[in-house]
C-alpha cells in the first residue's frame, strides 16, 4: 500500500499474509503530504467530508482504467476474430481453388462451398454481430465459453443464408450451414485459446491486473482470495484485506470502520465483499467503494440493499456478484451526453434573442455585470463555475450570512428566501419565469452540466452531508430535474431533495429526461414554487 495522506494517522498492522500480493506503486499525493502506515499509533480522521470527496474525485480515474481495460480487450478480440476468420477463408480457397490437397477434395469443396460463398465483409459483419449478441465480447469467462461461441457462430452463419434457400434448395443450404458453423466455431475457439496463451506468454499478468481489496472476516477473505478467480495471472491482484473485527486480526490492513482511509491509501481498483454483514455495514461498504469508482464484487449472498442490483459474473468457473451503483455509467453517459449536446445547441440558438435582450435589460436596470458565476460541485465532486443571469444587486453574495435568518427551509444546504431583499426588480421577474437559468446552456455545452439532473450544491455544505447525500454526485447537475418539476421552491426539506435526486439517478432513461423536460415548461409557465 502507498502512504496515507497527512491528515490520516493509522494504527500499525501486520503485513497481509496468504494469497495477497503487493500493490503497484501509484503515489497520488506529494511526499510532503504523506505518512507511512506504521508512523503513528492510531487512526484519526480530521475532515470526513474531504476524505469522502477525495474518493469521489478519484472515481473518474478508476473508471477510466476500467474502461481502458475493457476497450483494449474488446478491440483485441475483434481483431483476433477477424484475423481468424480471414485465415479460415484463405485455407478454404487454397483447398478449393488451389487444390493443395488434391483435385478430388477440391471438387468436393467447390460443390459444398462454391466461390462467392462466405463473402468476406458480409460474413465478417455477421460474425461480429453474432459474437456481440451472445455476449462473447464481455468480461469474465464468456469470451472463452465454448457453448456461447458455438451459438454465436450458428447465428452468424444463419444471417446471410436466407437468400440462398430459393437458389440452392434446403438440403444444400443445411449442409453448407452445418459445415460453416463447425469450421467457424473451431477457428474461433482455437483463436480465443491462442490469444489467452499468447498474452500469458508475452505479457506479464501483473501489468494489467487490478489491485483488489477484500473486506470481511479473515477466513472468508482468505478463502475468496485463494480461489481461481483471483489466482496469479488473472485480472485481479489481491493486495490485502480489511477485517470485520475491531481491533483487526493479524495480517489485516485495518478494520472495517476505516475502510475509506484504507481505500484511499491503497488505490485499489476493485473491492470484494466476503461473508455476511449487517445491512448497515454492507450498505456502507458498497457506498464507499462505488463512490471511489471501484468495481465492486461480492461472493454470492442474499442481497437486500435498496438501490443495489446484483449481476452474476463468472471468473474461471467461480461465480461472483457485481453490484451496480446508483449513478450513470458507460452507454448511459454517452447517450445522455449526445442528448445534452443537441439540446444545448438548439437551446442556445432558439434563446439567443431572449439572452441578448435580458443581458441589455440587466445592464440598464442596475450596475454590475449581466452574468453571475458561482463555484459549485458537479459530477464526482468536480468544481465548476455555474453561470446565471445576475438577479441581485452587485456583490449581494457577500451579504448571504446577513439574510440567512430569512431562509425558508431553515437548512443552509437548501437556501431559499421568499422576497429576498437583495433581488432587483428585474431579477425578481427573471426568477419568476426561470430566465436567469438560460446561460447554463453554456455549462451544458462544455460538459459541466446536463439538461436534466440534480441541482449543483456548494462545497461549503459538505461538512453537513451524510453518506447517502453523496449519491447526488452520481450524475452531472442539471438545469432542471425531478425537484424542479415536483414543486421547485415548495420543496423545503433537504432530505426530499436528496430522495428525488437519487431516484432520478437510479431510474434514469432517455424517456425520463424527455418527460422531465416536457414537464418543466408547464411548471415554469405556471410559476409553481418560484421564488
Amino acid at each position: 500500500m502507498e502512504p496515507l495522506p497527512s491528515n490520516i494517522r493509522p494504527e500499525p498492522a501486520s503485513p497481509p499474509s496468504g494469497p495477497y500480493r503487493p500493490a503497484k506503486s501509484r503515489a497520488r499525493t506529494a511526499p510532503s503530504e504523506q505518512r507511512r502506515i506504521d508512523d503513528t499509533p492510531h487512526l484519526k480522521l480530521d475532515a470526513p467530508a474531504q476524505v469522502r470527496l477525495g474518493l469521489q474525485r478519484r472515481a473518474p480515474h478508476n473508471l477510466r482504467r476500467h474502461v481502458r481495460r475493457a476497450t483494449i480487450r474488446f478491440a483485441a478480440l475483434v481483431v483476433a476474430d477477424l484475423a481468424g476468420f480471414g485465415l479460415m477463408r484463405e485455407l478454404i480457397r487454397a483447398v478449393r481453388d488451389g487444390a493443395v490437397f488434391g483435385s478430388w477434395l477440391s471438387q468436393t469443396v467447390q460443390t459444398v462451398l462454391p466461390p462467392g460463398y462466405m463473402n468476406g465483409w458480409q460474413f465478417a459483419a455477421a460474425l461480429f454481430v453474432g459474437l456481440l449478441v451472445l455476449g462473447n465480447y464481455g468480461r469474465g469467462d464468456r469470451r472463452r465459453d465454448g457453448w456461447r461461441l458455438f451459438l454465436a457462430c450458428a447465428l452468424a452463419t444463419a444471417l446471410p443464408l436466407w437468400t440462398m434457400l430459393w437458389a440452392r434448395g434446403l438440403e444444400m443450404v443445411l449442409l453448407q450451414y452445418s459445415l460453416t458453423v463447425v469450421l467457424v466455431w473451431v477457428v474461433i475457439v482455437a483463436e480465443r485459446l491462442t490469444v489467452d496463451r499468447v498474452i500469458a506468454r508475452f505479457r506479464r499478468p501483473e501489468w494489467d491486473a487490478a489491485d483488489t481489496l477484500f473486506v470481511g472476516a479473515a477466513a472468508d477473505c482468505n478463502e475468496a482470495a485463494s480461489s481461481p478467480a483471483f489466482a496469479r495471472g488473472t485480472e485481479y491482484r489481491p493486495i490485502g484485506f480489511v477485517d470485520l473485527q475491531s481491533p483487526p486480526g493479524p495480517g489485516a490492513l485495518g478494520e472495517i470502520g476505516n475502510l475509506p482511509l484504507l481505500l484511499a491509501a491503497s488505490g485499489a481498483d476493485v473491492v470484494v465483499i466476503c461473508g455476511f454483514f449487517t445491512a448497515s455495514q454492507f450498505r456502507d461498504i458498497v457506498d464507499v467503494a462505488l463512490t471511489s469508482g471501484c468495481q465492486v464484487l461480492s461472493v454470492p449472498r442474499v442481497l437486500e440493499v435498496a438501490g443495489v442490483h446484483p449481476t452474476t459474473v463468472w471468473r474461471h468457473g467461480v461465480p461472483l456478484v457485481e453490484l451496480t451503483a446508483p449513478s450513470l455509467r458507460g452507454q448511459q453517459l454517452f447517450v445522455k451526453r449526445i442528448v445534452d449536446l443537441l439540446g444545448a445547441i438548439l437551446g442556445l440558438l432558439a434563446a439567443a434573442p431572449v439572452i441578448l435582450a435580458v443581458a441589455v435589460a440587466i445592464k440598464l436596470d442596475s450596475t454590475g455585470p449581466f452574468l453571475f458565476s458561482q463555484e459549485r460541485i458537479g459530477l464526482g465532486g468536480r468544481r465548476f463555475r455555474m453561470l446565471k443571469f445576475r438577479t441581485m444587486t452587485n456583490g449581494a453574495d457577500a451579504s448571504k450570512q446577513a439574510v440567512a435568518h430569512l431562509n425558508l427551509s431553515g437548512d443552509p444546504r437548501l437556501f431559499k428566501i421568499p422576497n429576498d431583499p437583495r433581488v432587483t426588480r428585474l431579477g425578481r421577474w427573471l426568477r419568476r419565469w426561470s430566465l436567469d437559468e438560460l446561460p447554463q446552456f453554456w455549462n451544458v455545452l462544455k460538459g459541466e452540466m446536463s439538461l436534466v439532473g440534480p441541482r449543483p450544491f456548494f462545497e461549503s455544505d459538505l461538512p453537513q452531508y451524510e453518506a447517502h447525500h453523496f449519491y447526488r454526485l452520481g450524475a452531472k447537475p442539471g438545469i432542471t430535474g425531478l425537484w424542479q418539476v415536483q414543486g421547485r421552491s415548495d420543496v423545503v426539506q433537504f432530505e426530499q431533495v436528496v430522495e428525488l435526486d437519487t431516484r432520478y439517478i437510479r431510474e434514469w432513461s432517455v424517456g425520463l429526461d424527455l418527460a422531465i423536460l416536457f414537464k418543466t415548461l408547464p411548471a415554469v409557465l405556471g410559476r409553481r414554487g418560484a421564488v
